[in-house]
């Protein structure tokens, strides 16, 4: 194995044509410099220097190793320099994978906007993915972070999680729609109403939980239509076939002909959560982690 000292003294030595300027240059004494020369020849076998009592100079073959040598330490000290800034979170690549409602929420373009600030030159891959396959890919280490609907279990051996979001749920209901004529909204207004579901294929659960929320409300909603995302659902209310709910923060994604009101007494949100795995392999992965939550707890290293 080449020693990289030998080889910064061979080129100090090649450069000054003397031992004595090149031990000046290199803060150490003269003899020992020799002796590493001397070495690093012993090793490769080959004559780098003509001596005499005047000076020292190259050989033909040391012309040539001064070259390779150059180029090599060049890159050795671009490697370092790589190390360092990797070390630092500086450089390196993330694939973090997500639901489409940490897009539509602002939750993941506000984070990688804050990381890009300070970190420009990392690299972010992304993935659209349900909430098993993101989980699954943290343990395969295909994914460095998940934005999920539904977190790891409290008592996973290998990720943890936070929330990072609870969306509030508006009603979506045409415009022409009697209820849209009203100041105030009970449960009772929407007995004999007609909803369309929203059973998101990255969200599972979700609509268990709107018709259990209703339930709890005090009605039992009529579900007529199953929509696979909201701008659909939202579609759908906007000709007139239904009412539905959607996430607050996409508010502004509702087509002309829509009005949304809020239900204080509906207790039904879209949380977010944060998920990684315990064992932090990379700085960037901690940073990025504490732009997304700053207040969770430190990810354990091994």
């Amino acid at each position: 194995m080449m020693d990289l000292r030998q080889l910064r003294y061979f080129v100090a030595v090649a450069e000054e044509e003397h031992v004595g300027r090149a031990a000046e240059r290199l803060h150490i004494s003269q003899s020992p410099l020799s002796r590493q020369i001397a070495q690093l020849e012993e090793r490769l076998g080959l004559t780098l220097f003509e001596r005499s009592l005047q000076r020292i100079r190259l050989t033909a073959d040391g012309q040539t190793f001064l070259t390779e040598t150059r180029a090599f330490l060049t890159h050795a000290n671009r490697l370092e320099s790589l190390g360092r800034r990797l070390g630092r979170g500086e450089e390196g690549g993330l694939c973090i994978g997500y639901i489409e409602n940490a897009m539509h929420s602002g939750v993941l373009p506000q984070a990688l906007r804050t990381l890009r600030v300070d970190r420009p030159d990392v690299h972010i891959a992304l993935y659209s993915l349900n909430s098993a396959q993101q989980l699954e890919g943290l343990r395969q280490r295909s994914l460095d972070m998940a934005l999920v609907s539904e977190p790891p279990s409290a008592d996973d051996p290998d990720l943890d999680s936070a929330r990072v979001l609870d969306d509030p749920m508006l009603l979506a209901l045409p415009e022409q729609h009697p209820l849209a004529q009203l100041d105030a909204l009970s449960p009772t207004d929407f007995l004999e109403q007609e909803w369309i579901a929203v059973q998101h294929p990255q969200s599972t659960g979700k609509q268990d939980d709107f018709v259990q929320s209703c339930i709890k409300a005090g009605f039992n909603p009529n579900i007529r239509l199953q929509a696979n995302e909201p701008l659909t659902a939202l579609g759908l209310v906007a000709a007139g076939l239904g009412l539905t709910m959607i996430q607050q923060s996409l508010r502004h994604n509702a087509p002309q002909g829509v009005v949304l009101r809020e239900l204080p007494w509906l207790s039904y949100t879209t949380p977010l959560w944060a998920a990684w795995h315990r064992i932090n392999l990379r700085p960037l992965v901690a940073i990025f982690r504490e732009v997304l939550v700053p207040d969770a707890i430190p990810i354990r290293c091994p």
